[in-house]
């Protein structure tokens, strides 16, 4: 089984993430912010992910410490669960649909961090949730996962729409490139032997 739990704490954030990449879609949430927790469990049930993530945060001062650190324990989780990547497809990518709004995600299992995010929202704030925030999510995760992550957002004019076809899309990557490959015998998916 591809599981894995981490926990970080700092004096900012206390966060503990429980992974089963091989789950059924599960999520089990308690973050103090209500819209992150409606994206995650987008992510779970579109990768078909077991996830349960515990955090608390400085949320008096503001979101962005939460957010940030549970993208980046997110990430952590993911790298020990897949250990050295043997069997993975390595590559995902996943285009997203919600009424006008359109997002692409696609994914490399690299070893090498980096994130290319091109989101424009139509709006600073859904509900309360800062949408600067998204990205430091996915900085922090692509960072500690060691991945190439690249989103875009095609379209939209509704800011919950365009947010939720980058978890969407983001989610149905993942799930592509952790698949095991059953063409590949196990190795790993580099001409390097390793990732």
């Amino acid at each position: 089984m591809r599981s894995a739990e981490v926990v970080r704490n700092t004096k900012e954030t206390r966060i503990r993430v429980r992974l089963n990449v091989d789950g059924k879609g599960d999520a089990k949430l308690s973050t103090g912010l209500p819209f992150l927790e409606h994206m995650l469990d987008q992510v779970a049930r579109h990768a078909l992910l077991d996830l349960d993530i515990e955090a608390q945060g400085d949320l008096h001062i503001d979101a962005h410490h939460t957010v940030e650190d549970i993208g980046i324990t997110l990430g952590q989780a993911f790298a020990r669960a897949l250990g050295d990547k043997a069997g993975v497809r390595r590559f995902g990518h996943a285009y997203v649909p919600l009424d006008e709004a359109l997002s692409r995600a696609v994914i490399d299992f690299s070893g090498r961090p980096g994130l290319e995010y091109h989101v424009k929202f139509t709006r600073a704030l859904i509900g309360e949730f800062d949408v600067d925030l998204v990205q430091q999510f996915f900085q922090g995760f692509a960072n500690h996962a060691q991945v190439t992550l690249h989103i875009d957002n095609l379209r939209g004019d509704n800011a919950h729409h365009q947010c939720e076809t980058v978890f969407k899309a983001f989610a149905r990557a993942l799930r592509m490139a952790a698949e095991p490959d059953p063409r590949a015998a196990g190795a790993v998916p580099s001409t390097k032997g390793s990732l």
